[in-house]
């Protein structure tokens, strides 16, 4: 038994070793194509702008060399690869992950969490954090609003600069590998061609977005491999052919000698050397994809030596050779052999292509992360995989990026001002993510506070280098990323700030439960057959939006659902701690509150599974007789409004009319996911199950309900700042904000609700 025990063992150890590898060979078209592509233009945007000149003593190359090599060592494999992947939240990873990490490990932030909504369900599952010891910067975060906020628009500016990443990133990308057909061309005849190539490859990048990547997905890791392959077998030539000892460039001495000649102008090319770690921030947001070990397995083995490789040959081939007419000809395809240039460029323009796809995707989730922690106006998100979590697909934002992108490209027409902007806007979201780390170190990992000193310190210093060779480049494209970046933080700020507005609004304006109980059972109003949904932000109370209406027409249905889509600071919620069932009043009032939590990265869902599953969510609620309250208010001291998680719905049948008498326009609906008489329901009910007379009727009640339809009440409040409030205020209440809300989608889980079933109550709020 003990060797076949051991077999075992050995077997599983293999078999995770295999998945290991998979995943790290996939990672390589997911992950590393912008980094991958970085050789195409690190040393063009070092020597382009005139800052440095290329010398027969080679102190230039050589410092440039050893400054790449040291950058993408200290930056990406130290700080990275080996410290900040371990700072995942829940397996995600990124800005938001780590700010989410840190307000919900210390309990203070801005953003919406499970508060109120039946705490963490990671408490739930027993994977709490285990109690920290107080310190001076917990205490601070929790006491002080204005650090709160200032924390919140820390991360906030990160995520603006990964946006407009993804603006740049594409832009630069393709035009350097295009850019190869300058030496296949006389007489300055690439200007012709350049621009319009460009153009027509990333208006097609954009175009085929919809399509998802998992279609095309089996092509990027062998392509990002070749290329990897391709750049480093190059590489090994030409350090062979021209410059055996260019590896002694490597050291750091060559680093002092670089910045003891050239001085200012050699601090001004670290904008363009900076580009050697494009993409490290993408790593780190892409590790919800993979795991850990496999993003660093693929890196440490395929890409960096590849890389290292590819720098070390561009640099032995321009130390013998000083004859290029202008400095911008320094470039990656003068050192490749002229007999396999075309091939060469093609497989470029295809790695460039796939590093675009990366940036872009993610780009995607960084915008569905905050929408769902309400940091963004509420955009249409197509998932574009039913098996690959994380692909989706965002129209509005894609075409706003192509335009933009198209925009900088046409504008700027030359990698050198491209560069610029992107080279800042990297650097601002490596500066945000060390200092957000630093605090992870501290409140986290609960470290001693000189570790945090020392990483912010040390990798601090380096990027803060970095950050002024780039932001002195302001008037040379540098400030493309600054107005981006300014733009999409003005829309998330605004919108954080309406959005909490309007809920502070509904909670000072809402019914209490007495006024509900003093109606009585028919609530002062006629009960007609049907579930009435009505959507609310309310985890507890009743929502003004409820007596505005009762009140102008004394109707509303036999079952009253008060439901609140909560998204909680964690990136994924189990399903089945996904609903939390009440009862609102006593149990002949039929009023029910449904809390549905969801993590922001995850998927929400359509709408026939979602209210099937709300259905029987309730009908669990009644037949276990309220005997699951697990203790979770839903903020209300009031006991008639306790909370349970229902970790498994009551199953029913929807079974169809035998008469066959269905018209079309039933058809329709049903389709749809609205019940109508053509449809009967049968609650599937345990083996053996006792149930009295009270719960049979109850669940009689909702059976009837069900066939009769559902009807989705949705509320419009339109947002006015109070009489006397300051400039800003108004102009950020009543113009910016409500016209964000009217360009922006309603929630996610109601877009597919017919219109027939729809009512919207309008509401004034003066915030």
């Amino acid at each position: 038994m003990d060797v076949e025990s051991g077999r075992g063992a050995a077997g599983a150890r293999k078999k995770s070793w295999r998945s290991e590898l998979v995943l790290a060979y996939q990672s390589l078209g997911v992950v590393y194509g912008d980094m991958a592509t970085s050789p195409l233009y690190v040393y063009k945007s070092a020597f382009a702008g005139g800052d440095i000149e290329h010398s027969e003593g080679n102190e230039e190359i050589y410092g440039v060399l050893s400054l790449v090599f040291w950058t993408l060592t200290l930056i990406t494999l130290l700080k990275y690869v080996l410290l900040v992947l371990r700072a995942d939240d829940d397996g995600e990873g990124g800005t938001f992950a780590l700010y989410s990490l840190i307000c919900r490990r210390v309990g203070a932030g801005l953003l919406p969490s499970s508060a109120g909504a039946g705490d963490d369900p990671m408490e739930q599952r027993g994977g709490a954090p285990p109690p920290v010891p107080a310190s001076s910067v917990r205490a601070a975060l929790q006491q002080r609003r204005e650090l709160q906020w200032f924390l919140l628009l820390f991360a906030l500016l990160g995520t603006s600069m990964v946006i407009g990443d993804g603006v740049l990133t594409p832009a630069v990308s393709v035009f350097s590998a295009v850019s190869g057909l300058k030496l296949s061309m006389v007489n300055e005849q690439h200007q012709y061609v350049l621009l319009p190539v460009t153009c027509v490859i990333l208006v097609g990048l954009f175009a085929l977005q919809h399509y998802g990547t998992h279609r095309v997905g089996f092509l990027f890791a062998p392509i990002v491999f070749l290329w990897l392959l391709c750049i480093g077998v190059i590489g090994v030539y030409n350090i062979i052919y021209w410059n055996p000892h260019v590896y002694k460039a490597l050291s750091p001495y060559y680093m002092y000698r670089f910045l003891q000649k050239t001085q200012v102008g050699g601090w001004m090319s670290l904008g363009g050397i900076l580009l050697c770690v494009t993409g490290s921030e993408a790593m780190y947001a892409d590790l919800g994809h993979f795991s850990q070990s496999s993003i660093k397995i693929a890196f440490t083995t395929v890409v960096y030596p590849s890389l290292i490789l590819a720098y070390m040959g561009q640099a032995a081939y321009i130390s013998q050779h000083h004859s290029f007419e202008k400095n911008h000809h320094i470039g990656f395809y003068v050192s490749v052999p002229e007999k396999i240039r075309w091939p060469v460029l093609g497989i470029a323009i295809l790695a460039a292509v796939v590093g675009s796809q990366a940036i872009i995707t993610g780009t995607f989730s960084v915008i569905k992360q905050c929408c769902a922690l309400n940091c963004f106006p509420r955009v249409k998100i197509v998932h574009t995989s039913s098996t690959v979590h994380g692909q989706i697909y965002i129209p509005e934002i894609n075409w706003t990026l192509m335009v933009l992108c198209l925009a900088v490209t046409i504008g700027f027409r030359d990698t050198k001002h491209m560069a610029n902007a992107q080279g800042l806007a990297v650097i601002t979201v490596m500066i945000v993510t060390t200092c957000l780390m630093s605090l992870v170190i501290v409140l986290c990992w609960n470290k001693n506070v000189v570790f945090a000193l020392a990483f912010l310190l040390f990798f601090g210093a380096i990027e803060a280098i970095y950050f002024s060779a780039s932001l002195v480049k302001f008037h040379e494209g540098a400030w493309v990323p600054v107005i981006l970046s300014f733009i999409f933080l003005t829309v998330m700020c605004v919108w954080h700030y309406g959005t909490a507005k309007k809920y502070e609004f509904d909670v000072e304006n809402k019914v209490s439960i007495s006024w509900l109980l003093n109606l009585g059972p028919s609530l002062g109003i006629v009960r007609v057959r049907g579930i009435g949904l009505i959507h609310t932000e309310l985890v507890s109370g009743i929502p003004a939006i409820f007596s505005h209406f009762v009140t102008n027409l004394p109707a509303f249905h036999q079952v009253l659902v008060f439901l609140c889509v909560k998204s909680v600071s964690l990136p994924h919620v189990q399903p089945e701690e996904r609903f939390l069932v009440g009862r609102i009043g006593l149990k002949q009032y039929r009023l029910y509150r449904v809390v549905v939590r969801y993590g922001y990265r995850d998927v929400q869902q359509d709408s026939l599974k979602f209210e099937k599953a709300l259905v029987s969510s309730i009908a669990e609620f009644i037949r276990s007789g309220d005997s699951d309250q697990n203790g979770y208010l839903d903020g209300s001291d009031s006991p008639y409004e306790m909370l349970s998680v229902i970790r498994k719905g009551l199953p029913f049948q929807e079974d169809a009319e035998p008469d066959g008498s269905e018209s079309s326009t039933h058809k329709e609906t049903n389709l749809k996911l609205v019940s109508s008489r053509s449809k009967r329901v049968r609650f599937v009910l345990p083996e053996n199950a006792q149930i009295n007379s009270e719960v049979r009727s109850e669940l009689q009640e909702l059976t009837e309900a069900r066939e009769t339809g559902m009807s989705f009440i949705m509320g419009r409040s339109y947002m006015k700042a109070k009489s006397g409030s300051s400039l800003i205020k108004r102009i950020a209440i009543n113009f910016i904000y409500e016209f964000l809300t009217r360009n922006s989608r309603g929630p996610a889980y109601a877009a597919n609700v017919p219109q027939v079933s729809t009512l919207e109550v309008g509401m004034v709020c003066q915030v």
